[in-house]
This record gives structure tokens, C-alpha cells and sequence, in this order.
């Protein structure tokens, strides 16, 4: 049984509807029995590819954003980012891209920013007057930044299965998640104005400015000194997590004390339900790389996409079509665990750099979070506002423009991912 025959299993396995895990690990052990292979290699590879130290980071990022929501966090950064931005054409839709990108620099998770602050967020625009599937749709739009922004759950995933740094992919997030937030204020505030959609009356004075900035300077402080830890090197990615967690324990003590010993608990057990998920599919996945290892097919895949093209920017125009596609139907996790291991090796032998690849990777696969046939950020943006998903994607239309032309500047000008990482290096 080949490699290529495991993957067209999975593909097929999964577009049957089995579950991913199903999908995933049914293949690699029918593998495993056809080639009269040990068994025990599924324990082996499975407890091998969780007995890494940078994954540690994914349950305890999933904890932070859940920490947020049960601490008031969320609505504290809410309330100043209204405050801040809220006169912008659009007023609350430009709030809501302004406060994910605040939002993002704790959780790491675009579904946790949809989770947390989006539902303050959907409500405060339909009380405003926005159409519920308008403001489901900049909600979605928005949430992307949270996994390009550090800290990144998906970052992490990328760099523990492909071995590139973890550090320099988190650091080579900043510019594009801020390229992200201002072309998406631009289309927003294009749209407001076509539209005439209300904002605020005036400008906030600086008295109510500082009022509302010195209550969410804690939160605001949160993605300050991690990257600031992170270039000057004091933190790994598992410590930048931990710190995290204590800043976010520590802030809701001193500053916000709404957090219960109850909320603690439910923001425990959702992480476990969370990082159950992501975790069983790590599992999986690596039983399911190691196959293909076996079998070579990244070497194949080499020199498939090298006889092709050797141009480093043809192949990565390859690579965001096959992204693309791939994100329709694949969630992030799984398509970073999968496919990246077999395209990182061809496009790191034509000269890409492993860091930007990996910007590029999960941009890409970012932008299949709020795109149909999956497109879970849509379903639950859906969810919470009560709207139908035709309505969410007629209105998340002319967001496609701004989340593509920033893919294509991050594609084209590789400076925009490792500028900073470079920064840290020299």
C-alpha cells in the first residue's frame, strides 16, 4: 500500500464524513497491517509526536482565551476600543477589527476571539442598528487576525511539525496581522460610508480617552511583553504561555475581579475539551506523517513541484491555490499537520524561507476559516447571531478583497514576515 494510496483513503474517508481522527489514523493502520508492521508503532508515534515541549503551549493558550472571557477581560477591552476608535466611519464595525487585534494578542485563536469578545461585539452592533449578518460577517473577517497576531495556536502547530522556530514564526506574525487589521478598516470604512452605517457623534475627549485606557492597560500590556520577551529572548514558547496565563490570573485578581473560583473551573474544562480535540488529531497525524515518510512521498512531492517550476514565488502562487482549496474543507489544525510536512520540504529546497512559508501556510488556511463548505468562524458567527449563513457570506463578500490582497503582499514581499524575526536574530 503506497503513500499515495493512504492519502486518497484519508480523502476519501473524509469527504464519506468520517471524522477527521477516523479519517486520519484508519489508513495509516491499515498501512501498518498490510506491510505486516507492529502495531505497537501506533502507541510509539502517537506518544512520540505529544511528547513535545512547544505543544505544550496549544492547551495552555486554548486556557488563556477562556480565562478572558470568564474574567470581564473581553469587555473591558471592548469598551475602550469603542472609545478609541468608535468615530471611524463604520464606529462600532471598525471597534470590533480594533478590538480582535487587541484580543488576539492574548488568545492566539480566531474561533476564541469569535467565542469571547465577537458575541459582545454582535450584540452591540445590532443594538446599534448594523444587520445582524453584517456584523457576523466583519466579526468572521476580523477573527483571522487573532491566529496571525502572536501568539499563534496554529504558529505553534506549523513550527512543532516542520521543526522551523517557533519564536521567529510568532515574531514574523506582527506586521502581517497589522497589514491585515488596516486593510480591513479601509473596506469597512468604504463600506460605511456607501452605506452611511452610524458611528460615533465626536471625537472622545482625552478625559474619557484615559478613562477608559487605564482600566484595559493591563489586558493592553499583555501583547507588549511578550514580544518584548520574545526579542530580547527571555521566554520559549511553552514559558511565553505560562506567562500568559499567570499575567491573565494575576491582572483579573488585582484589576477586574470578576473571576470565580467557578469561572476558573468552566474555563479549565473547556480548555480540556479543546485540547482534546487538537491533541487526538496531533496524535493521528504524526502515525499518519510517519507513513508517508516511510513511503517518501514528501521526496516525491520535491521533485513533482521542482520539475514544475524551480522560481521560489511560482511555486508558493502553487502552493496558495492548493491552500486555498484545501482550507474549504479542511479545518486549520488539520491541514497544518497533514500538508505541511509534504510541501515544506519542496519549497525550503527551492529557496523559500522556512518562516515565511509558514506565514504564508497559515494566512492561507486562516482565510478557509471563513469560507464555505467549512468555514467554521462562519458557523459559529451564524450560531451566535441568529442569522442564516446565506445572509453571513452575501455580506462577508467584500471582505474576501482585503483578507487576499494581504495575502498576496505577504506572499510577494517576504520583508513583511522577517523583518522582525530578523530583528531578533541580529
Amino acid at each position: 500500500m503506497s503513500g499515495f494510496l493512504v492519502v486518497l483513503a484519508f480523502l476519501a474517508l473524509f469527504m464519506l464524513g468520517f471524522p477527521v481522527v477516523l479519517a486520519i489514523g484508519l489508513p495509516s493502520i491499515a498501512y501498518l497491517m498490510i506491510n505486516d508492521l507492529p502495531l505497537q508503532m501506533v502507541a510509539q508515534r502517537t506518544l512520540y509526536a505529544l511528547d513535545s515541549f512547544p505543544l505544550v503551549a496549544v492547551p495552555v493558550f486554548i486556557f488563556v482565551g477562556s480565562l478572558m472571557n470568564g474574567a470581564g477581560i473581553s469587555k473591558v477591552i471592548y469598551r475602550f476600543a469603542d472609545t478609541a476608535v468608535g468615530r471611524l466611519p463604520g464606529g462600532l464595525a471598525q471597534v470590533n477589527i480594533f478590538g480582535s487585534l487587541v484580543f488576539a494578542g492574548m488568545s492566539g485563536s480566531a474561533l476564541a476571539d469569535i467565542g469571547g469578545i465577537g458575541r459582545i461585539e454582535i450584540d452591540a452592533m445590532k443594538a446599534k442598528g448594523f444587520k445582524p449578518a453584517f456584523a457576523s460577517a466583519i466579526t468572521s473577517a476580523s477573527a483571522v487576525v487573532g491566529p496571525i497576531f502572536p501568539p499563534s495556536i496554529p504558529l505553534i502547530l506549523y513550527g512543532t511539525v516542520t521543526g522551523v522556530s517557533v519564536i521567529q514564526l510568532l515574531l514574523g506574525g506582527i506586521l502581517p496581522g497589522l497589514l491585515c487589521v488596516a486593510a480591513l478598516m479601509v473596506m469597512t470604512a468604504w463600506l460605511s460610508v456607501k452605506r452611511g452605517y452610524p458611528r460615533a457623534d465626536a471625537w472622545p475627549s482625552w478625559a474619557r480617552l484615559w478613562a477608559d485606557f487605564l482600566p484595559a492597560l493591563p489586558a493592553l500590556m499583555a501583547p507588549v511583553i511578550l514580544i518584548a520577551g520574545m526579542l530580547a529572548g527571555w521566554f520559549t514558547p511553552t514559558e511565553i504561555a505560562a506567562v500568559t496565563v499567570a499575567y491573565a490570573l494575576l491582572v483579573s485578581a488585582l484589576f477586574y475581579r470578576e473571576l470565580t473560583w467557578q469561572r476558573l473551573l468552566d474555563a479549565a474544562l473547556e480548555t480540556l475539551r479543546a485540547s482534546s480535540a487538537i491533541l487526538l488529531i496531533v496524535a493521528v497525524a504524526a502515525l499518519f506523517g510517519w507513513v508517508l515518510s516511510v513511503e517518501q512521498v514528501p521526496q516525491a512531492m520535491t521533485k513533482v513541484m521542482l520539475s514544475i517550476s524551480t522560481d521560489p514565488l511560482m511555486l508558493l502562487l502553487l502552493v496558495n491555490a492548493l491552500l486555498l482549496v484545501v482550507g474549504m474543507f479542511l479545518d486549520s489544525a488539520t491541514a497544518i499537520l497533514v500538508i505541511a510536512p509534504i510541501i515544506a520540504k519542496p519549497l525550503i529546497a527551492a529557496g523559500v524561507d522556512p518562516v515565511h512559508l509558514g506565514m504564508v501556510v497559515v494566512f492561507n488556511l486562516m482565510i478557509g476559516l471563513v469560507t464555505p463548505p467549512m468555514g467554521l468562524a462562519l458557523f459559529l458567527v451564524a450560531d451566535i447571531a441568529q442569522v442564516k449563513m446565506k445572509d453571513v457570506l452575501r455580506e462577508m463578500m467584500p471582505f474576501y478583497i482585503p483578507l487576499l490582497a494581504t495575502l498576496a503582499l505577504i506572499t510577494f514581499f517576504p520583508a513583511l514576515t522577517l523583518w522582525i524575526p530578523r530583528l531578533a536574530v541580529g
